[in-house]
């Protein structure tokens, strides 16, 4: 069930997975845009107050600090005295009614920062700045705070977000394959039992253990696996009441054809009998095969209890040994003390011998010997003739196709044989040259292990 030779197709499973990770991390990204969007207003607001209250709070020492200073002292002195500090991440100047700089910190530009002599926030392509007088307006206090501060507070809070999503990926997916897989499982136990179903097995699907969505499917499966039931059983009837019907009248007719040229006297009523006999002997083995493959449509090959199949294959032959057509081309290679015990109805492996057997000495060399040897669990039989191409063993498993060959026969012996194998869990191979040969043909079946 598993091979396709069609396109691959993707499991249900993974395209779950892969979408609701998706998802999960596309709302994640959102919610971190939108964190980082949050974070950075608050940042500004924060950095805002923080920038006011220090110029509030700086204005009073700087008044108390220039009215104890010398007047002449100049404002550069202060940037010497605080050389190899820290770097500050706040800035000032304290500049005079003409908007001359007093003083200023070490870190902050002699020349005057370009916005007005005003209080409040200003901003230039570098700074936020806040302006702070004092009460005659003779002196200002310029605080600023580089962007680039704000800009890496809000580039560490964002990597700060997107940090956790590294571990999400991973435990998404596998929390999300844990829960998918969970919620498909009464799928894929559906799905198995659905594939369990063919000819042999139409029981219903248990559909009350199901999902109530899988329900409908169950009930719709069930629906079909009964008409397709009616309809096969109906078929196999009609096809095993026709054949056994007629399995009597011809029997008759043939009798009574055999009769007739054994009456009437060399000439041309001798050779249309002759023909109205071979006519009726191949409607006679069409009619049995048609039996045959009706007990093969009704599921004949598992067995009770075991049985020693080779005893089988022993008995089919002596059944040959008795017709002087084909009396000592059938031989058996086997040692003395090789069995081959397995649950396989007799009657079923009888008639996938009589097949093979028949097959191997209608398609061989006339008066050529068929040879049946048992290896272990695997039964081979092997005849002589033309090799046949990979095209042609294809096709001889299919219903009433021969191949090229001008042999009677109907074309149904390894169909029924393939079916029959099938039921018992074995394997058929089709072979052409034979093993160890450089021509004829091999049908190798595999049985399972007892």
């Amino acid at each position: 069930m598993t091979e396709r030779t069609g396109p691959s197709r993707a499991s249900i499973t993974r395209r779950l997975i892969a979408a609701l990770t998706g998802t999960v991390v596309v709302f994640w990204l959102i919610a971190v845009g939108i964190g980082v969007y949050v974070v950075n207003k608050e940042l500004s607001e924060t950095f805002d107050g923080a920038l006011q209250e220090t110029a509030e709070r700086l204005m009073p020492l700087v008044l108390d600090d220039l009215a104890n200073r010398d007047p002449s002292s100049d404002p550069q002195s202060l940037k010497e005295l605080n050389k190899g500090l820290n770097r500050e991440y706040l800035t000032y100047q304290v500049l005079d009614g003409n908007g001359k700089v007093i003083l200023h910190s070490h870190d902050a530009p002699a020349t005057v920062y370009d916005v007005p002599l005003k209080v409040g926030f200003h901003n230039t392509p570098r700074y936020r700045i806040y302006t702070e007088s004092s009460q005659d307006g003779s002196v200002f206090l310029h605080v600023a705070d580089a962007f680039k501060n704000r800009r890496e507070a809000s580039r560490e809070s964002g990597v700060a977000l997107l940090w956790p999503l590294l571990a999400l990926i991973p435990a998404s997916i596998i929390a999300i394959g844990f829960v998918v897989g969970r919620s498909l499982r009464p799928i894929d136990r559906l799905r198995s039992q659905i594939a369990t179903k063919d000819s042999g097995n139409m029981a219903p699907l248990d559909s009350d253990v199901l999902p109530r969505e899988l329900q409908p499917i169950a009930r719709s499966v069930n629906l079909l696996l009964d008409r397709l039931r009616l309809a096969l059983e109906a078929e196999r009837e009609f096809t095993a009441n026709s054949a056994h019907e007629l399995r009597t009248p011809i029997a008759g007719a043939l009798a009574q054809t055999q009769r007739l040229l054994a009456e009437l006297p060399q000439g041309q009523l001798t050779e249309r009998a002759s023909r109205i006999e071979t006519s009726l002997s191949n409607l006679a083995r069409l009619a049995e095969k048609l039996l045959q493959l009706s007990r093969a449509q009704a599921g004949i090959g598992a067995g009770d209890k075991p049985a020693d199949l080779i005893a089988v294959i022993e008995s089919v032959i002596g059944d040959y040994d008795r017709d002087t057509g084909t009396a000592g081309r059938v031989l058996l290679e086997t040692g003395a003390k090789e069995k081959l015990i397995r649950n396989v109805d007799i009657d079923a492996f009888a008639i996938i011998m009589r097949n093979l057997i028949e097959n191997a000495l209608i398609h061989g060399p006339v008066d050529d010997e068929v040879t049946i040897s048992v290896d272990g669990g695997t039964v081979r039989v092997v005849n002589a003739g033309d090799v046949l191409s990979q095209e042609e063993l294809a096709g001889l498993k299919k219903r009433f196709w021969r191949g090229k060959t001008k042999a009677t026969g109907s074309g149904l012996g390894l169909s029924i044989v393939e079916r029959i194998v099938d039921q018992i869990g074995g394997r058929i191979e089709l072979l052409s040259p034979a093993t160890g040969r450089a021509d004829g043909f091999e049908a190798r079946i595999t049985l399972p292990a007892g």
